[in-house]
């Protein structure tokens, strides 16, 4: 198979991974900078030229699509779908899974268990919303932030008043969202590949963070999923309609919250805290998508999303 890895950082940990476990399973990988990529639209010939050349011919894709170019490269998955190739994860999943607010949604709708969360277009009833999700403490997300930056923990009413206010008068979009305080800084993340959990691994925070984001300076430690835990990372991956994904819940009182679904999940924690080869799983999965195209016996099961409530 001819494979290519759509990524910016071809030195970073998970494309040199994809690429490595391309190899060793006999399949060529080529890594392609997706904002490099000029799109040619033309009537039923839709084409990509890449750094001035025209691109050579791809049995299937890898998205890596970062959070602060999701237009772009949305767009450029879009073009290979019109192409005709496959790609491991589809454009409108990646589009799902990047909007909070649209993904919290489908999530909620899904019947996905998750924080108690509120959105407002600049209410200038705080207090009410605050009460919404159960009173203070409460945390405050960008719509836009990622990586754990643009979250707030919000300690006391009174705070969390003066940080909803101060971004209403930044018109900046945000969710305010229940305080989960038995996770103690802590999640986890279930590594899911084609409907299946292929890995799983515990985030803890360091002292005094409540983010326990990897690149905020936390832990990754093996851990094993409970049935709960597990069915509802693949009911969340199944409602946005993605082939890969990794999905974040907290442990709670009420059973696992689902927190947020990443389209791009990063490698390095996951295989490091696992030590499984969750590259091979990506690239398997991959190649079984390109075989299906070719008419051949893949074991990949065409993926079946819930309606958005908004039209793609």
């Amino acid at each position: 198979m001819n494979l290519a890895i759509l990524s910016r950082e071809p030195k970073s940990y998970s494309t040199q991974r994809l690429v490595a476990a391309a190899l060793e399973r006999g399949h060529a990988a080529q890594v392609l900078d997706h904002l490099q990529c000029n799109l040619v639209l033309e009537q039923g010939q839709p084409d990509i030229v890449y750094q001035g050349q025209p691109l050579a011919k791809f049995d299937a894709i890898i998205p890596r699509i970062g959070a602060s170019v999701t237009f772009y490269g949305t767009a450029v998955v879009r073009q290979f779908e019109m192409m005709k190739v496959r790609t491991a994860v589809d454009s409108q999943a990646i589009v799902r899974s990047r909007d909070k607010l649209r993904s919290t949604q489908i999530l909620s709708r899904a019947g996905v268990g998750m924080p108690k969360t509120a959105f407002t277009n600049f209410t200038d009833d705080v207090p009410a919303l605050i009460e919404h999700v159960g009173g203070a403490p409460v945390i405050i997300k960008l719509l836009e932030g990622t990586q754990g930056l643009g979250v707030v923990l919000a300690e006391s009413a009174k705070a969390a008043q003066s940080v909803i206010e101060a971004f209403h008068n930044l018109k900046a979009r945000i969710l305010v969202q229940e305080f989960i305080g038995e996770a103690k800084g802590a999640d986890v993340r279930a590594f899911v590949v084609n409907g299946e959990v292929v890995g799983a691994m515990r985030r803890q925070g360091k002292e005094g963070e409540f983010r326990s984001n990897l690149h905020r300076g936390g832990v990754g430690t093996l851990v094993k999923l409970s049935r709960s835990e597990k069915a509802a990372a693949l009911l969340a991956t199944k409602a946005l309609g993605l082939g890969i994904a990794g999905v974040d819940m907290l442990q709670s009182k009420r059973g696992p919250l689902v927190l947020e679904v990443n389209s791009s999940p990063g490698l390095e924690g996951i295989e490091k805290a696992t030590g499984l080869d969750i590259a091979g799983r990506i690239i398997d999965y991959t190649a079984e998508l390109a075989q299906r195209k070719r008419g051949g016996k893949g074991k990949v099961k065409a993926k079946k999303s819930a309606p958005d409530s908004a039209p793609d």
